[in-house]
């Protein structure tokens, strides 16, 4: 893309190679832009203004600094996906031929530098690979795929908006898990499902919620959250070692949860257990998780002894004086970050571990919350 010497129009314009297709009867235009230019071409709306008058949602600031360092950190692998933008400006596309129909579609396009470029979707793209750059100039001209649309007004850019978004569907947190062979967690989380005698045949790799008739017992996302409970990241980094205090600390876990043991043995099936017993969900593993790096902090010696103290714990959902409010809110898994606090401290309590602060304030706020109200 550069500059053009003045057009019919007595215009300077910026010139695309492009390739023009047609949707909905209507033609657009994809190219490549040098990462360098974004910033300069692509710009965001007045985000003081209110919604209905705006283009585009608010740029969430907090979102930019994780998509700058995945990029300026994986230089050599990052992988971006299309930003899609309208024009708003009256351009010219000039095809490099008529003769056939590949000709007729490829060519340049042509847009007036006093015309408007308005992000319908992609502008945290856009924001993180300006961030990036900063830390990064050499990543500038590298390119980024943008699709070109006309812009027909407010009303059609809030419609391209919704309608690129309507039909998204992000991926399962499992899924995810699978996929990424840059995450320390995830690699060491998947190397358990495969190996480990405990979770061996037992995850569910592609979804993140099991069916009551599913033969699994756990989801990949949940063992993931799991180990970085129980190991700190930079222990993760040491993949040898990592996996090994993964495996023996959740074999010792295993070995004290009968259920876990019967699934295995065909003697329940996963679904009798996940309906009648807690220490299957993704809540419990990352109580048992955080409860287990405490136990590594505090006692390490004694990790076997103090967790063959599980086995007296009734895991069972009818055991609501001790896992409602905890685990279970209204006889319903509760996935919510206190929970999975108050949960740990219950089996902090079996383990005979501290609390942080933290976990005292959470523990005190749930016996305050009980106290029934005296009568007068």
């Amino acid at each position: 893309m550069q500059p053009s010497s003045p057009s019919a129009q007595a215009n300077f314009s910026y010139v695309f190679p492009a390739i023009r297709g047609v949707q909905a009867g209507r033609e657009f235009y994809v190219s490549m832009c040098p990462l360098r230019l974004l910033p300069k071409l692509f710009h965001f709306d007045d985000e003081e203004l209110l919604p209905e008058l705006r283009a585009q949602r608010t740029l969430n600031k907090g979102r930019v600094p994780e998509i700058a360092r995945y990029i300026v950190e994986n230089k050599t692998s990052y992988t971006f996906s299309a930003i899609t933008a309208s024009i708003d400006g009256n351009i010219h596309f000039d095809p490099v031929g008529k003769d056939s129909v590949a000709a007729f579609r490829m060519g340049t396009l042509s847009v007036p530098m006093e015309a408007r470029f308005i992000v319908n979707d992609g502008q945290h793209r856009r924001a993180a690979i300006e961030a990036a750059l900063a830390a990064a100039p050499e990543l500038g001209d590298e390119t980024i795929a943008v699709v070109f649309f006309v812009d027909r007004g407010l009303h059609r850019c809030q419609q391209m908006f919704a309608d690129l978004n309507r039909h998204a569907v992000k991926p399962s947190a499992s899924l995810g898990i699978l996929y990424d062979h840059r995450n320390a967690a995830a690699k060491v989380a998947k190397h358990l499902s495969l190996t480990s005698p405990v979770f061996k045949n037992l995850i569910e790799t592609e979804r993140s919620t099991l069916s009551a008739r599913s033969r699994k017992l756990f989801t990949l996302s949940a063992l993931h959250f799991a180990t970085l409970e129980l190991l700190p990241e930079k222990d993760l980094e040491d993949f040898p070692k990592a996996s090994q205090q993964c495996q023996d600390f959740w074999e010792a876990v295993g070995n004290q949860i009968p259920e876990w043991i019967y699934v295995r043995e065909s003697k329940m099936t996963a679904g009798e257990v996940r309906r009648d017993f807690i220490h299957c969900h993704a809540i419990v593993l990352q109580a048992l998780g955080r409860a287990g790096r405490a136990l590594y902090a505090q006692h390490p010696s004694e990790l076997k002894k103090r967790l063959q103290r599980l086995r007296k714990v009734d895991w069972s959902r009818s055991n609501a004086k001790v896992w409602e409010g905890r685990a279970m809110i209204g006889g319903s898994m509760s996935k919510s970050g206190q929970n999975v606090t108050l949960t740990c401290n219950e089996i902090k309590r079996v383990l005979g571990l501290q609390l942080t602060a933290e976990e005292q304030a959470a523990e005190a706020a749930f016996h305050a919350g009980r106290k029934v109200p005296s009568k007068a």
